[in-house]
């Protein structure tokens, strides 16, 4: 399964104004590049994602429109934080000064730094685990926000062992391989800290199976 319906909100808001008349070229450019290169990422394809990344960004660039190529730099940190790497933004940090409020409290939250005063701004299923002081049920999103609102709680030291159960098997369904051997590896990790070898080392052999091609290993 790809990654088209969880990139829907952001494809939307790149063809919002051409209801009624065929998409543009940069907006079809746009909306294809972005869904491979979600794709490859979590696959584990650097690579294909960084060609298919380029590709987007150039379309966007092309209308001048700031605040489409920020959410493009958002989607792809998105699915960084979806898969625990937690890095800079830096595509979106260089364009945020002309960036508008609610793509700048996107890039807080998705950095761990969004508090209550900006979930309004938020889209509405991240707005309940921006606000929340200690752990929250993950939202009832399509599987990549579900992904992104686990990994926020895990960044913010507020995710508990349901979330991340849940993590795992929302990677898993959607056989999603990068995020699901990082979210296995914290599953592992809790098992370990609790004394329970007998489910960290099932655990070890599930990621043994994932990443048996050894392309990726859990960070």
């Amino acid at each position: 399964m790809t990654t088209r319906r969880t990139l829907a909100a952001w494809v939307a808001a790149l063809l919002a104004g051409c209801a009624g008349t065929p998409p543009p070229d940069w907006a079809i450019t746009a909306q294809g590049a972005l869904e491979r290169a979600a794709d490859a990422y979590f696959a584990g394809r650097g690579d294909v994602e960084a060609v298919e990344f380029a590709r987007a960004r150039e379309a966007l660039a092309r209308t001048g429109r700031v605040e489409l190529v920020a959410r493009a730099e958002l989607a792809r940190c998105a699915t960084r934080v979806a898969s625990l790497v937690f890095e800079p933004c830096a595509g979106f940090e260089a364009l945020r000064a002309d960036a508008p409020p609610a793509e700048r409290a996107y890039a807080d939250y998705l950095a761990g730094r969004a508090g209550a005063d900006a979930a309004p701004l938020l889209p509405p299923q991240h707005r309940a685990v921006a606000a929340a002081t200690g752990p929250v049920p993950l939202p009832a999103a399509e599987p990549l926000g579900r992904l992104v609102a686990a990994g926020v709680l895990l960044r913010t030291r507020r995710a508990d062992a349901t979330a991340v159960a849940q993590a795992v098997d929302t990677a898993s369904a959607q056989g999603w391989r990068r995020p699901l051997l990082a979210w296995l590896g914290v599953q592992q990790r809790l098992a370990e800290q609790a004394g329970d070898t007998v489910e960290a080392a099932r655990i070890a052999r599930r990621i043994a199976l994932v990443a048996e091609d050894g392309r990726e290993r859990p960070r």
